[in-house]
């Protein structure tokens, strides 16, 4: 690991002054979801909380379910981090709807992230095939291939009815349903490598995606009553749809933004861009770090990005980190 890696950052993210924090701010309750990005979202602002307003954070280690139960049935966690609100289903609404939390801000710019991809490098060779209309006239430019997301996903319904809309197999695709997601980045990173055609499903932030230059094929206009009906495996006529970015949000107890209003304020502009978190996730895959020493990287590498995000007050104590 670099060096910098041990500096007085690393330090102060893995041994925060407890004391201090419960002078200024007090306990505060923030998840820790159980993939990467969650997690160096989290690892972020417990550092920034500490570091620059003196609270005692506590992550709580969750996934979407296990959180918003906790939310109805506990009223905590205070902050919830990287929520998909479209996998939460009606409990989340209820929540919202009974104003027990508020929702401060989108963590993901623009959002999670879907679509169909090809290697940048092929459609700057091949213009055409920046639209699934190019693609489908010239399927011996992609391989003859469409990667096809793993048994079991939640993306598979979605894009088998899309393949049916297009009628891609009678463009001349053949349709590799993908056991796992890992053969399907392993497919990715073997084509791109070899700088071979590759086409297929793919979602972000991901590592892959910040490995990979890779262009999103326009699929037309996203049609909302279409996407809804292509989440169902038994629609019966699909019809085409873009797909749209997944709000990935930033959620507080009201009581918590009534006790902590200056941290709901800094949780509300903590914002990454999804490609910028993608990259971020491939850095730490090649460095071998963990999310803590991510959160660092970002740190000291994006200081405009997230000096925006905390007050006068705070960026006085992180001073030494802006320089």
């Amino acid at each position: 690991m670099k060096s910098y890696l041990y500096g007085a950052a690393f330090v102060a993210l893995a041994a925060p002054t407890a004391a201090l924090a419960q002078e200024q701010c007090g306990d505060v309750t923030i998840t820790e979801m159980n993939w990467d990005s969650a997690a160096i979202v989290t690892a972020v602002s417990k550092f920034l909380m500490e570091q620059g307003y003196g609270c005692d954070v506590t992550t709580v280690p969750s996934d979407t379910t296990p959180a918003v139960t906790s939310l109805s049935e506990n009223n905590e966690p205070d902050i919830v981090t990287e929520l998909w609100s479209n996998s939460t289903g009606d409990v989340y609404e209820k929540l919202k709807a009974d104003g027990k939390i508020e929702e401060v801000g989108q963590v993901l710019d623009p959002g999670g992230v879907e679509g169909w991809w090809l290697p940048t490098y092929l459609v700057e060779a091949h213009p055409e095939l920046a639209t699934i209309e190019g693609v489908m006239a010239n399927p011996e430019l992609v391989g003859g291939m469409f990667n096809n997301c793993p048994d079991g996903w939640g993306c598979r319904t979605a894009s088998d009815n899309l393949i049916r809309a297009f009628d891609l197999e009678a463009a001349g695709i053949e349709i590799f349903n993908h056991g796992s997601g890992e053969t399907l980045a392993t497919s990715m990173a073997s084509a791109y490598q070899s700088e071979q055609p590759w086409f297929g499903y793919y979602w972000g932030p991901t590592t892959p995606l910040g490995k990979f230059d890779m262009t999103s094929i326009d699929l037309g206009e996203y049609d909302e009553a279409a996407h809804l009906a292509n989440q169902n495996p038994e629609t019966p006529n699909p019809k085409p749809s873009a797909f749209p970015a997944a709000p990935v949000l930033t959620v507080v107890t009201k009581d918590f933004k009534e006790s902590h209003p200056d941290i709901a304020e800094l949780m509300s502009k903590v914002t990454f861009k999804t490609d910028t978190m993608s990259q971020l996730l491939a850095w730490k895959e090649e460095s071998n770090a963990s999310n803590e020493e991510a959160a660092v990287y970002f740190l000291q590498n994006n200081p405009d990005e997230w000096s925006g995000w905390i007050n006068d007050a705070a960026t006085e104590k992180l001073s030494a980190l802006l320089k």
